[in-house]
């Protein structure tokens, strides 16, 4: 190898306690967001919903991920996130299902939040599955090319890919449960969640950096 040649990519395998930590943080955090995605938020002309600051954080965890243990384990947990939400999904129903006592009031209350639930996990399991694979592959292929070098690059190009492909996927689902019947709010529900999610993790890459730093060190393939 020439002093020109970039170090080659290497990746941890999986069997340490922090591809698991890693794992738990991403479906707890796609969980909550479909919850907050139930609910229509407008800041002035700015159309989004109540997830669309949690939502971010998914795909930074996914970056870390994909960076240290590489595609096949980022694929895994991605499968990992989506039954558990659609195990969410299932407990919410079985929830609205059953009976209510006498004295509870809040009946109209919980179907108007979770019922639709299945509709946005419906929109968040394809947009999700999409843009996080897309990421994923990107981000691991650019690292065989470029090895350990151009972090900084990885995380862009590939967040602009898959927050797009999420963010026009999950949003041609979820508009309707929140109310967006227009073609122009529409454009701005799409528009507005792709710009805010890619810029959230750009700006952050530093932190995400940072952390897959530490991980890398903690990490006997790397640290070794």
């Amino acid at each position: 190898m020439t002093q020109t040649d970039p170090a080659p990519a290497r990746f941890a395998p999986t069997g340490t306690g922090l591809y698991a930590v890693f794992t738990a943080i991403m479906a707890v955090v796609l969980i909550l967001s479909n919850l907050g995605a139930t609910k229509g938020v407008t800041f002035g002309p700015i159309v989004t919903d109540g997830g669309f600051f949690l939502f971010p954080l998914a795909y930074i965890v996914g970056d870390v991920v994909s960076e240290v243990y590489g595609f096949r384990a980022s694929r895994r947990a991605i499968v990992t996130t989506f039954a558990l939400s659609v195990f969410a999904a299932l407990c919410y129903w079985i929830v609205i299902a059953l009976p209510g006592a006498e004295w509870y009031a809040g009946q109209d209350a919980l179907v108007r939040t979770l019922a639709p639930v299945p509709l946005i996990v419906l929109g968040s399991l394809l947009g999700f599955l999409i843009g996080q694979l897309a990421n994923s592959w990107l981000m691991v292929r650019l690292k065989r090319r470029s090895g350990e070098r151009l972090l900084f690059g990885r995380l862009a190009v590939s967040t602009l890919l898959g927050e797009f492909l999420d963010t026009l996927v999950f949003c041609s689902i979820a508009a309707g449960v929140i109310g967006i019947t227009d073609v122009p709010t529409f454009l701005n529900y799409v528009v507005v969640g792709f710009v805010f999610k890619s810029v959230v993790e750009i700006v952050l890459s530093p932190v995400t950096m940072w952390v897959i730093g530490r991980v890398k060190k903690a990490e006997p393939a790397y640290a070794g």
